[in-house]
């Protein structure tokens, strides 16, 4: 379905036309249907591309093996500004259990349960109709079709090592939040996100029968004081405003009940707000971990893996953003409460890049209230329309002011 603006039917007040509508929604439920996990995304990865090609979107390029980027040029007289648009694409190892939905998860265990498929579908309209407006912008806009999200490689690390965003000058990224009513918009300046470190933790003791454990050293016992110890790290030196968190979440120890546990393996999270605050949380998980594992006579390694940075929003991008939504939308759209967000994300590295904002879109609605990461999370295709439209001026209002 190749054509040139002049064979392209568009709708009033619209900034997509009636295909491009279509191939943005077609994008949606394939996606949904076709879930694929982080880093292989390749089915994904080959739609979206084919898709591109149908609107003559001919020079998509691989990053990160299963991602895409595309870039538009535009062809008006002007500053040549550079922006980036980021939609991620992968899915969740979660069973899809909303059996309402004519587009569900078609894989086992694999769903869309973050809204990447919105992402991915709002991201492609997004190159659609600036591709289309060309004429209308000077500069260039880089849209990211992103995958491993979710997982370790992450694609947002790609984007950062591969220096994919030298001689950009903003970044733009959006997430689905059922939190906020369907049709309102959000977006706050400063730390948006939390950072996620990962760490993993290798308790030794020795050792010993159950009924003799003078002669060894209990790693067990070892590990349950961490557990205790290390939550005083976020309570008592942490501000409480931070919001900073420590989680434990796997332990493997011990063979038998009669034996004095010699070993255990702990792995978790570490977050925080502050890309201050970050190196010492987890100087101090270190701390915590070998001197309790000193002070019980073991000894104790501890892994740091670098996950996530903290998404930090520019402040004068989120005010031009409010401004647009109140603008286009109406005072009503735009969501005010400002509330913490526990969760990470890999546009954390974008934003450590160039200047950015990450902004949400509601999608709580009757029959749609669950949060995302559960197996009954869904939202309308309503709001995908809209959404893409509003990035779209969003982009147009960057790139020409």
């Amino acid at each position: 379905m190749k054509g040139s603006s002049s064979r392209m039917s568009t709708r009033s007040n619209s900034l997509l036309s009636d295909v491009e509508r279509d191939a943005v929604i077609e994008l949606r439920h394939t996606m949904h249907r076709e879930p694929e996990l982080s880093n292989a995304e390749w089915k994904t990865q080959k739609r979206i591309r084919e898709i591109l090609q149908r609107f003559e979107l001919d020079a998509a390029r691989t990053f990160h093996n299963t991602g895409l980027y595309v870039d538009i040029e535009g062809r008006a007289s002007g500053p040549k500004r550079a922006i980036a648009v980021r939609g991620d694409i992968d899915a969740l190892p979660i069973q899809e259990t909303r059996d309402d939905l004519p587009y569900r998860s078609q894989i086992n265990g694999v769903m869309h349960a973050c809204g990447h498929d919105m992402h991915g579908s709002i991201a492609l309209g997004t190159a659609l109709a600036l591709h289309r407006l060309r004429d209308n912008f000077a500069g260039k806009v880089r849209v990211f079709f992103q995958p491993a999200e979710e997982a370790e490689p992450l694609g947002g690390r790609t984007v950062q090592e591969e220096k994919l965003l030298d001689g950009f000058d903003r970044a733009v990224g959006f997430h689905v939040a059922p939190g906020i009513p369907a049709g309102m918009f959000g977006a706050q300046e400063g730390a948006v996100t939390k950072s996620a470190d990962q760490f993993k933790l290798i308790i030794t003791g020795k050792m010993a029968h159950g009924a003799s454990p003078h002669n060894g050293v209990d790693a067990i016992a070892i590990a349950a004081a961490f557990v205790n110890e290390v939550q005083k790290v976020v309570s008592r030196e942490m501000p409480v405003d931070d919001g900073a968190v420590v989680t434990i979440g796997t332990i493997h120890g011990g063979e038998a009940t009669n034996i004095i546990c010699p070993s255990v393996v702990m792995e978790g999270t570490i977050r925080t707000a502050s890309a201050e605050r970050r190196q010492q949380l987890s100087q101090r998980v270190r701390e915590v971990a070998e001197g309790v594992a000193a002070t019980h006579r073991g000894h104790a390694e501890c892994i740091i893996r670098t996950g996530e940075p903290v998404v930090v929003n520019d402040s004068e991008m989120v005010r031009r953003f409010r401004q647009l939504v109140q603008d286009t939308a109406g005072g009503d759209a735009l969501f005010r409460d400002r509330r913490p967000i526990a969760g990470s994300d890999d546009f954390g590295f974008y934003a450590a890049s160039v200047p950015s904002i990450y902004f949400w879109f509601g999608s709580h609605a009757p029959g749609n209230e669950s949060f995302v990461h559960t197996p009954t999370f869904g939202a309308s295709d309503d709001l995908i329309i809209p959404t893409t439209e509003l990035t779209v001026r969003y982009i147009l209002d960057l790139l020409n002011s």
